[in-house]
């Protein structure tokens, strides 16, 4: 059996009831790694601590090099926690991301950095897609005084004594079925995840499967919405806005949703700051088509919507919706948003201050739909307010690797997943929403694509660099605009 394999089922199989070979053979499986998977001379150490008693807790796994053979360590471990047969449960272990009891040295850059936590989420959403297995990970994993939230301990009655003596020291967690293909699968992605970080080689033959690993870290890295995803939302909660870095292809999907699940049957408005009540709900505007100056009260375009939706489903899309200011763009209007309501036929009405023919009554009917989308990384706009925050359901739209992928151009490919890695590991949370998205790299040919990276994204990474919007990524950034200009030239030579 390959040495990977032999890992993979001793972990599988729990805490055995026969442990005279259990120490050697895990032993003996964790350095055959080192020559089969990874490079022989990989500098690693390892803990394999069988401690006969109740009141102690067996575990074997990973551990810092220049952690010490036996006592407390510290810094990010990879460690698993066989439990034996208890007869109601079959033997099996828990598979951890673990800080040692000695704290976060020596591996304090990496526990702090935004991107270790960011790549764990990724890999859980990975890994729940694929097997539907439950995986846990923790918000900060550098937090050494937050202990395994309750919710957590009840899933995993079973390991109460792990959790009991390490759950404010884990912070990624998976229990490893006996089904030996997930369990592959699952022990494989730790383990990856855990080189990649620590920066070891992999053997030529496994590195197709370490960088497919990699690649769908990166496209699991955000939720990803689809049209069908948004209709099934605003059928639920009628009023969404869709929202997102710039070029992520939210005005896009909103027409697509447009198009397909209504049919066309709607419109499309763009805020922006001149757009007042008037315009959208209704007010005096001059006459234009009589020589004498007159006014006539006009209905704006919510009271259009309304009118076109008594007849059949409308949708009104309202593009940039944060560009203008929503409350007052709202007015009392804003009362009439509450889509549980108009869903149960207890609609509110308001009567407007100008009745535009002669209708001074508005209410939503249960035919109209507003999809809005919103720029997250524009500073200049307005953020809106929780009154009209709460009448809305927000969709987070992110980038999206496999829109790249599928065009065919490694170049775009590449250079996207190094932006992303970049802003994915060292950018902090507010920062994260100007990851440029896709649209900055899709084209109708190579030249094109060339075009768009040096007049379109590279501009938009030195604005960025000049407002001091990303110190934490500066360096790195400045580094992948250094690469990316000479990947340029040498594409386009």
């Amino acid at each position: 059996m390959p040495v990977f394999d032999e890992l993979v089922s001793i972990i599988a199989s729990g805490y055995p009831a026969d442990r005279s070979q259990w120490t050697e053979k895990t032993n003996e499986a964790i350095k055959g790694l080192f020559g089969q998977r990874y490079r022989k001379d990989t500098p690693y150490a390892k803990r394999v601590a069988f401690m006969p008693g109740d009141e102690n807790v067996p575990f074997a796994g990973l551990v810092h090099r220049d952690s010490p053979s036996s006592g407390m360590y510290g810094g990010m471990s990879l460690i698993w926690f066989p439990v034996e047969d208890d007869g109601e449960r079959a033997p099996s272990s828990l598979l951890t991301f673990v800080c040692g009891t000695r704290g976060l040295d020596p591996d304090a850059q990496i526990l702090g950095r935004p991107g270790h936590a960011r790549h764990l989420h990724a890999l859980q959403r990975l890994l729940n897609q694929q097997f539907g297995v439950a995986v846990w990970t923790k918000r900060d994993p550098t937090n050494l005084s937050q202990p395994l939230p309750e919710i957590i301990k009840e899933q995993y009655p079973h390991f109460s004594n792990v959790i009991s003596r390490y759950g404010n020291y884990i912070y990624a967690l998976v229990e490893v079925p006996s089904e030996i293909d997930t369990a592959r699968a699952i022990v494989s992605a730790f383990l990856d995840f855990y080189a990649w970080e620590r920066g070891w080689s992999p053997l030529v033959a496994v590195r197709p499967e370490i960088e497919e690993l990699r690649n769908n870290l990166r496209a699991n890295l955000f939720p990803q919405v689809d049209r069908e995803l948004v209709h099934a939302l605003l059928r639920e909660r009628r009023f969404v806005i869709l929202q997102g870095p710039p070029g992520t292809g939210k005005t896009r999907l909103a027409q697509s949703v447009l198009d397909e699940a209504f049919k066309h049957n709607g419109s499309t408005v763009q805020f922006h700051p001149a757009v007042t009540y008037e315009t959208f709900v209704a007010g005096i505007s001059p006459d234009v088509h009589h020589q004498s100056l007159s006014f006539e009260v006009k209905a704006g375009w919510l009271v259009d919507a309304v009118r076109a939706a008594q007849q059949q489903d409308y949708l009104l899309v309202i593009d940039e919706i944060n560009r203008a200011d929503l409350g007052r763009v709202l007015g009392e209007a804003i009362y009439l948003f509450e889509p549980r309501e108009i869903k149960q036929g207890k609609a509110r009405t308001i009567k407007l201050p100008y009745a535009p023919d002669g209708q001074s009554d508005l209410s939503i009917p249960s035919g109209l739909y507003i999809l809005g989308t919103m720029n997250s990384a524009d500073r200049s706009i307005a953020i809106l307010d929780l009154a009209v925050r709460r009448r809305f359901a927000f969709v987070d739209v992110w980038p999206s690797l496999d829109v790249i992928q599928q065009q065919g151009y490694p170049l775009a490919t590449q250079a996207f997943g190094q932006l992303q890695d970049i802003f994915a590991q060292y950018a902090p949370e507010d920062a994260l929403v100007l990851l440029p998205g896709h649209a900055y790299f899709l084209a109708d040919s190579e030249s094109e694509l060339i075009n768009r990276l040096r007049y379109e994204l590279i501009p938009l990474l030195n604005e960025y660099l000049q407002e001091g919007r990303l110190g934490s990524c500066e360096s790195e950034l400045r580094a992948y605009i250094d690469w990316l200009e000479g990947e340029l030239l040498r594409h386009a030579s």
